[in-house]
């Protein structure tokens, strides 16, 4: 794919030594690449469009690494490979997916920091430029922070803003302003950002100056020459500054080609930019909720995200009227959890989309619950734990009865910024939170009308199904898990018209605090977790399937905030093995609770009263067998041996899911081959027949 100049680039030095006149062209063949890389491998491709000219006049101006380049969230680096030896992986098929779509030391001395999520880069190179001043490394050069207008919305922008300015030094903030986040830009600040683009940088009122920034404003954002020019008035200026560019999202991209809702782009509607270059591949396209691809002209169901939270959405939406209060939150990125353009529409008032700002959202949401409001906050297991602090104080702290609806959580083959793999030890151990962890459709909804339709508890987590679940539902439409009980009775029904459920006939407890058996058995108890249930189903059967067959206790555990010690302990009595399965951090998450419960939590060796659970300890020390046998029994029966199955405690980088299952042991024929390992070590016949 690669031709012309840029199959010259190797580093920034080509960049350097191309004549002035090749720079425009070398734009070109870049955002051509570009766009066929997106048509046929997909990515972050708006945003970098935009940055095409900007990138290659820093690498013309700057002498990177020695000058330092943080890019912002860093999505829009696709460029900045390019011009740094990594361009094959933009311009070679066999090479797609060679570098991962963000900034990343391990694979260039270009590449500062690993960073995925928004706002950080000022405050990283107010460290970088610190260190400099104070000579703690070679004496570096210019500190260069990129930064998007969407990421200005971030409140840790706004602290590295106010410290840049005290600080002082060399220092350059590049604001690269398309008008657009993921979706639209929102907030007061984007008043004043359009009132500098229609000023030429020259309106009196000017947020960069009130912090006590020096600033220059380009407002020929997409002109590589302008640019250049810009750059280098101010490499090596002794304080900072901030140069503020004007640049078009999309540029070269016909209208249509991407859905700017979903983090694309959009069309060029500047006759005085450069065109989209040569026909360019077929790109797909998004119909009745399936993506068609462009070659095999297929369409693929919606994922879980979009699946699951259109849903709720559409579930939220009927409750409006009713419930004055019912506002959803969605800090930015509301088209990847299935907030769509028509729900916005409809819900008006009741949608604040706050920008990329997790931590205000969390607040925000715990001060509409204060005042009687019902608020429905929802974003990404790995934003999340960017408003820890809040959850844990704002909102948990003052039991305000705020839902949370967590998006992606647990293990996947995303890259290592983006996983939301820490969401149950995080939610989890906040104390206060109730954590509920659906297994279908039906159980989801009636969770979110519990949540949304009372008062009497504080905040609550709901654990969004993944992919398993929906592929499990969609195999098998209502399958094992959404018939065992639980709180919708009856035959199947749709829940995109609402829940059968009522929240007001509950009592104050959590009707979901215990967990459910689906399907009774003895010897072995397997408690899934959220997307682990379909897993747990089928070994489940397999178990039954095996020679000799083990009928196993299945269970839906529905919660992972408490320990539900009455089932628990009905387990103990008939189970010598309990098997905990997590898609999430096992270390510090929901299985190790169900270890420590009953290591910690023996039955007294004697009591006056009689109970049922003396009788099985008595049964089994006068059983056949030496005293020895006699007491292995007993204390098998007193502490079964407790299986934990979860991810280890790693950042992992688009490693594909199956290959991530099978390292940590999930998979059918790892924990059925652990089932019977185990029980061949404890050995003996079933205590409860003994």
């Amino acid at each position: 794919m690669a031709n012309g100049v840029l199959r010259g680039i190797n580093g920034p030095a080509d960049v350097k030594a191309l004549d002035a006149r090749d720079l425009p062209a070398l734009c070109g063949e870049i955002r051509q690449t570009l766009i066929t890389y997106g048509t046929l491998h997909g990515g972050h491709i708006g945003s970098n469009l935009a940055l095409v000219e900007a990138t290659v006049a820093l690498h013309r101006v700057f002498d990177s690494p020695h000058d330092r380049i943080v890019f912002d969230v860093s999505h829009q680096s696709y460029v900045h490979k390019m011009l740094t030896g990594r361009a094959r992986a933009f311009t070679d098929p066999e090479m797609f997916g060679s570098v991962t779509g963000f900034s990343n030391p391990r694979e260039s001395p270009h590449d500062w920091f690993v960073t995925g999520h928004t706002g950080t880069s000022i405050s990283l190179a107010c460290g970088l430029a610190k260190a400099r001043d104070l000579g703690a490394d070679d004496g570096g050069g210019n500190v260069i922070a990129l930064i998007g207008d969407g990421a200005l919305s971030s409140a840790v922008a706004f602290e590295g803003l106010n410290n840049a300015a005290e600080q002082g030094g060399n220092l350059i903030i590049i604001v690269n302003d398309n008008e657009m986040s993921i979706a639209a830009n929102v907030g007061g600040m984007y008043g004043n950002l359009a009132a500098l683009r229609q000023s030429e940088g020259r309106c009196p009122t000017n947020i960069f100056r009130s912090f006590g920034m020096d600033y220059r404003y380009v407002g020929r954002g997409n002109d590589v020459d302008a640019l250049v020019e810009a750059f280098s008035s101010v490499k090596g200026i002794d304080h900072p500054v901030v140069v503020h560019i004007h640049t078009v999202k999309g540029l070269g991209l016909p209208h249509g080609r991407m859905d700017p809702d979903d983090g694309g782009a959009r069309a060029d509607a500047d006759a005085g930019r450069p065109r989209s270059l040569g026909q360019l591949p077929e790109a797909g396209r998004c119909e009745a909720n399936h993506w068609i691809d462009p070659v095999s002209k297929a369409g693929s169901p919606q994922g879980s995200r979009k699946h699951y939270g259109s849903l709720a959405m559409d579930y939220l939406s009927a409750r409006m009227e009713s419930i004055p209060g019912l506002v959803v939150i969605s800090p930015a990125t509301p088209g990847s959890n299935g907030i769509t353009p028509e729900f916005r529409s409809r819900a008006g008032v009741h949608y604040v989309d706050t920008g990329i700002t997790e931590e205000h959202a969390a607040a925000f949401a715990s001060g509409i619950a204060k005042a009687g409001g019902t608020p429905v906050l929802a974003t990404s297991a790995t934003f999340f734990q960017r408003a820890f602090d809040q959850l844990q104080q704002e909102v948990a702290l003052n039991a305000t009865p705020v839902t949370i609806l967590v998006f992606a959580g647990g293990i996947s083959s995303t890259d290592n910024t983006h996983s939301g793999a820490g969401d149950i030890a995080m939610f989890g151990n906040i104390a206060g939170m109730t954590c509920l962890a659906p297994i279908c459709e039906r159980e989801f909804i009636d969770m979110l009308a519990w949540a949304t339709g009372t008062r009497d508890h504080g905040a609550v987590a709901i654990r969004v199904p993944g992919d398993a679940i929906l592929t499990a539902e969609r195999s098998r439409p209502y399958p094992l898990f959404a018939s065992g009980g639980g709180s919708s009775q009856g035959g199947p029904e749709t829940t995109r018209s609402g829940s059968r459920f009522d929240p007001r006939s509950c009592d104050e407890r959590c009707p979901f605090a215990s967990y459910r058996v689906t399907r009774s058995g003895s010897d072995v108890a397997i408690l899934g977790l959220s997307d682990t249930y379909p897993l747990a189903e089928n070994i489940m059967r397999a178990l039954e399937e095996s020679d000799p067959p083990i009928h196993a206790t299945l269970v839906d555990v529905r919660q992972f905030s408490q320990v539900d010690d009455t089932t628990l302990e009905t387990l103990r009595l008939h189970h010598r093995l309990v098997v905990t399965m997590e898609n999430g951090q096992r270390e510090g998450g929901w299985g190790e609770k169900i270890t420590a419960y009953y290591a910690n939590h023996l039955p007294p060796a004697a009591t006056d009263e009689p109970t049922a659970e003396k009788a099985v300890i008595a049964a089994a020390i006068a059983g056949p067998g030496t005293e020895d046998d006699r007491l292995r029994k007993a204390h098998d029966v007193q502490c079964p041996r407790v299986l934990n199955f979860g991810a280890a405690k790693e950042f992992t980088d688009r490693v594909p899911l199956p290959e991530l299952e099978e390292r940590y042991g999930l998979t059918c024929p790892n924990i059925v081959r652990s089932i019977r390992q185990a029980l061949a070590a404890l050995g003996g016949a079933d205590p409860k027949t003994a």
